[in-house]
C-alpha cells in the first residue's frame, strides 16, 4: 500500500468517523472497488490523461453522485482530479484496516479446495473468533491445485491443513532422513 493511500485512506476514514457514516461508507467502498476490479476500462478512463479533468469528474458523477455518500463521491472526485484514482483500492484497504481496529474485528483468509458449506464456515468462524478473541470476516477463496484440507491466514499467522502442506513436510523429513 503506497503512501498516499494510507493518508487518504486514512483522512477519509477520520472524515467518515467523524459524520457516523463508517459502516455506510465501508460498504459502499467495496462495492465501488469491486465495481472497479470488474470494470477496468473504465477504472483506466478515469485516469486517462487525454480526458479533461471536467469530464473525468463528470463521470464520477454520473455513476456514483446520486447513489454514494456525498463525502465518498466528493473523495472520488479528489482522486480523479489530483491523479490518484488508481490509489482507490488501497485507500478502501486502509479504510478497512482502521474500522476493523476500532471494532475488534479481523479478517481470516481461508483457501480450500472446494467451497465450504454454511456449516463449514460457521464453524470454522466461532472457532477462530475463540483463538483470536475477535470478530472473524471470513474471505473465501477456492484453489482446485489443493488436493484436500484448508488453509487459513489470520493476523499474519498461516495454519496449514492441506494435504499440499502435509506431503510437502513428509517430503523434507524422508530428505533429512536419507541425507
Amino acid at each position: 500500500m503506497t503512501h498516499e493511500a494510507r493518508v487518504y485512506g486514512g483522512s477519509l476514514y477520520d472524515l467518515a468517523k467523524e459524520e457516523n457514516l463508517t459502516e455506510v461508507m465501508l460498504e459502499q467502498m467495496k462495492e465501488i472497488k469491486a465495481l472497479f476490479r470488474e470494470n477496468p476500462d473504465y477504472f483506466t478512463l478515469l485516469s486517462e490523461p487525454s480526458i479533461s479533468k471536467k469530464d473525468r469528474v463528470g463521470l464520477i458523477d454520473e455513476a456514483f453522485g446520486a447513489q454514494a455518500e456525498k463525502y465518498l463521491v466528493n473523495f472520488l472526485k479528489l482522486l480523479c482530479e489530483r491523479g490518484l484514482i488508481r490509489e482507490f483500492p488501497g485507500c478502501t484497504d486502509e479504510f478497512i484496516a482502521r474500522f476493523n481496529k476500532d471494532n475488534n474485528i479481523c479478517e481470516a483468509v481461508i483457501t480450500s479446495a472446494v467451497a465450504l458449506t454454511d456449516s463449514q464456515r460457521g464453524a470454522l468462524k466461532e472457532k477462530l473468533e475463540k483463538m483470536s478473541g475477535k470478530t472473524v470476516e471470513i474471505i473465501e477463496k477456492v484453489d482446485p491445485e489443493m488436493i484436500a484440507g484448508i488453509k487459513v491466514e489470520l493476523e499474519g499467522k498461516s495454519l496449514d491443513g492441506t494435504v499440499n502442506a502435509r506431503v510437502d513436510s513428509i517430503s523434507r523429513k524422508l530428505s533429512e532422513l536419507v541425507v
